[in-house]
């Protein structure tokens, strides 16, 4: 009988130091989703800075460095073509022919003076019309061929090139300064030197850490499951339940403090892509970042707060209070009521907090909440961006909305579950099996 006991007595220390394993995963599943949460945040604000439409798309410069890289393509790529050559010789020849024409109909109209006689008789006398109208064609093919030379062709381009360069010196903007400092700042931090780099780096920065941040919160979420199952296969040992319940009420703490830590809803509207087609040339503006936003519950909290108005003060003291406060203390006293069920039985208080107070604990109402703020943020932003997609002849815009729900929105819903089927089976628990 003692070796049976004593055989129990080693299984379920193994269970329990396996629950503790359990937990020990969960809390640093937790400790790793905050750091790469974090690591993450930072990384998109920096992409969102970087790539913000206020240093791109609604920046003077960006279209002056633009619109001036086609119309030196433009120069650089022109040349006067046979059809051109043919064109232009057709147009001097008709110049030409018209100045002829008018010269001689001015000398031979009346003249007064004898002077102006003079002139006249000479040039009817030394000069034949007929003859000079038929020498514009080879003097008007000499000035197309002139015109024509690689010469003459350098000097336009470098003439053209000087007055886009002297017009587009005239042309700025204000953000140029901030514009030099982020960009220098952020490829600086992220070892880059040109914007096509950065943006791959950090694409697949990102896409490392969401690989992470799912891994993570499936280890936390299975450590929890795993320790439901295990509580279920031991639920007839009585003697069990008030350690397997400590370890409950640990398990739904953590998961209450990383999903209060970590983002719940991020808000990310972009401009994917703008190509306007221009002189033959193309004007392109990729990744535009209208708005970027991503909030924790504490996050939200502090905004609240920190701002000047009681209202907003008001509602993040409530939602600090309901959300995250009441929950804590309500674990605290299910711990108390479990630990010491005589005497946490007497206490007014204890029982207030354990049972009674989870009319006021409002997490379950923060997740609904949470869910049909990113519902209609979702829609509003669709709504919104799709009025700014254009596909036309010479305009393309294609807008991007990025908006989802975060972990920590999944790993606090986690928790309100987790602490309903706590609460669900104190209720539920008999007196003795409290022991």
């Amino acid at each position: 009988m003692t070796a049976i006991k004593r055989k129990y007595t080693i299984l379920n220390v193994i269970l329990l130091a396996g629950l503790g394993i359990l937990l020990a995963g969960a809390a640093y599943s937790g400790y790793r989703l905050a750091g790469i949460s974090t690591e993450r945040k930072q990384v998109k604000e920096d992409y969102a800075l970087s790539n913000s439409v206020t240093f791109g798309l609604f920046s003077i410069d960006q279209w002056r460095d633009r619109i001036t890289d086609v119309l030196s393509n433009q120069i650089q790529d022109y040349h006067i073509t046979k059809t051109q050559q043919k064109d232009l010789l057709v147009m001097v020849e008709k110049e030409m022919h018209g100045l002829v024409s008018k010269t001689v109909a001015e000398i031979n109209q009346p003249q007064k003076g004898l002077g102006g006689k003079l002139k006249k008789l000479a040039f009817n006398t030394l000069v034949d019309s007929a003859e000079l109208q038929a020498q514009v064609r080879p003097f008007a093919k000499t000035i197309v061929a002139k015109i024509s030379s690689p010469e003459s062709e350098k000097r336009l381009k470098n003439i053209a090139g000087s007055k886009v360069d002297q017009l587009t010196s005239q042309i700025y903007d204000s953000v140029s300064v901030a514009n030099y400092t982020v960009t220098k700042y952020v490829y600086k931090k992220y070892k880059v030197s040109d914007p096509a780099t950065f943006n791959q780096r950090i694409d697949q920065r990102l896409a490392v850490l969401k690989i992470q941040l799912v891994r993570y919160v499936c280890m936390m979420l299975g450590c929890v499951l795993a320790a439901l199952v295990l509580w279920f296969i031991l639920r007839k040992q009585v003697h069990l339940q008030t350690p397997l319940f400590m370890f409950a009420l640990l398990f739904a703490f953590v998961m209450l403090i990383t999903g209060s830590l970590l983002p719940v809803i991020e808000v990310d509207a972009r401009i994917q892509s703008l190509d306007l087609e221009l002189l033959n040339g193309k004007v392109e503006f990729k990744n535009q970042v209208l708005f970027y936003q991503s909030k924790s519950i504490l996050g939200i909290v502090e905004t609240l707060i920190a701002q000047s108005k009681p209202d907003a003060i008001l509602v993040g003291s409530l939602i600090l209070l309901f959300i995250l406060i009441l929950p804590l203390l309500r674990l605290i006293a299910k711990g108390i009521y479990v630990l010491r069920p005589k005497k946490a039985g007497n206490n007014n208080m204890i029982l207030y907090l354990t049972f009674e107070l989870g009319k006021w604990d409002m997490s379950d109402v923060m997740i609904v909440g949470m869910l049909m703020t990113y519902i209609g943020l979702n829609g509003i932003l669709k709504s919104q961006l799709s009025g700014l997609n254009i596909h036309s002849a010479s305009l393309n815009v294609v807008t991007a909305n990025g908006t989802s729900l975060q972990p920590g929105y999944f790993i606090f819903a986690g928790y309100v579950l987790f602490a309903a089927l706590l609460s669900y089976i104190l209720k539920r628990v008999s007196p003795d099996d409290r022991l």
